[in-house]
């Protein structure tokens, strides 16, 4: 449903018109930053809750009382088996089992022949396996393909589908048998997933390259005309996208900054004048961009 946009100083724009405002912007910019936040992985179909984790979890629903995906995950299971049934599905569905995903796809068309690069608190691989260059993306939180060491001992991780679909396979009555968990090849304790979830959240090789990435994009366009594009990021981690495009725009006279959300859109006043912020499903606006 559209909506209409009020701007700062009086009058008000219809949604239409500030998507065709911003779709206009997006096609000059020569530079754009995106933050894509959960929000864009619900909009393309990867939503933790409703029917879609019904469909995958409700025997975890009926035992344990938690309704989405992103609860499961926390939660303190009474036995292993149980953590590695809960996550092998979680990890399969949500990283191996994926169809293209049209939005994605449609976002790397307005960016394509630009300087872009991806900053994003998404962890399902949903940018790459849509043909999002991998040198041009930075996963801050980690990555449901990966396991590390619990403890952990070391600071690599590994590669887990071949170990995911085994543990998805040989599950019963919502448990794992015990030969089929993933333990460190240096240590021998437990492995767990690469998810930034507390301290033991181990950045290896791969993530400190694609920060240096990063840093590198920002420092040559920090002057520049460019984009800041923020599309799906909610309240959970504000310092990680949010906080720092308010303040690039705001100390850069030559950047724009442009929030895509559904119920969770707004600015400081500081950069109003250089912001578009449209409340709208993710999907549909691309559609119209």
């Amino acid at each position: 449903m559209l909506k209409c946009v009020i701007i700062p100083g009086g009058g008000v724009l219809s949604l239409k018109d500030e998507i065709a405002r911003a779709g206009e912007i997006i096609r000059k910019a020569k530079n754009i930053l995106i933050g894509a936040g959960a929000g864009l992985s619900t909009a393309a179909g990867c939503d933790y809750s409703g029917e879609r984790f019904k469909k995958y979890f409700s025997d975890f629903e009926e035992k344990y009382g938690f309704h989405d995906m992103y609860s499961g995950g926390f939660y303190p299971y009474d036995t292993p088996g149980e953590f590695w049934a809960f996550w092998s599905r979680n990890i399969y569905y949500n990283r191996y089992d994926r169809p293209a995903s049209d939005v994605h796809k449609k976002l790397l068309e307005l960016v394509r022949n630009k300087d872009y690069f991806v900053l994003t608190t998404n962890v399902d691989h949903l940018f790459q396996n849509n043909g999002f260059d991998k040198s041009r993306l930075f996963y801050t939180q980690g990555d449901y393909g990966l396991f590390q060491c619990s403890v952990p001992c070391h600071n690599r991780t590994y590669d887990n589908e071949k170990s995911v679909r085994k543990m998805l396979e040989s599950q019963k009555n919502m448990s794992v048998p015990e030969e089929f968990f993933p333990h460190c090849p240096k240590c021998g304790e437990m492995m767990t997933t690469n998810l930034r979830i507390d301290e033991t959240f181990v950045e290896d090789a791969g993530w400190k390259l694609a920060s240096a990435h990063y840093q590198k994009f920002l420092h040559r366009h920090f002057s520049d005309e460019i984009v800041y594009l923020e599309l799906g990021v909610g309240g959970n981690t504000p310092g990680i996208i949010k906080y720092p495009f308010w303040s690039f725009t705001a100390e850069n006279e030559k950047s724009f900054y442009i929030c895509i959300n559904k119920g969770q859109v707004f600015a400081p006043k500081e950069i109003s004048d250089r912001s578009i912020l449209i409340d709208g499903d993710i999907k549909d606006v691309l559609n119209l961009l």
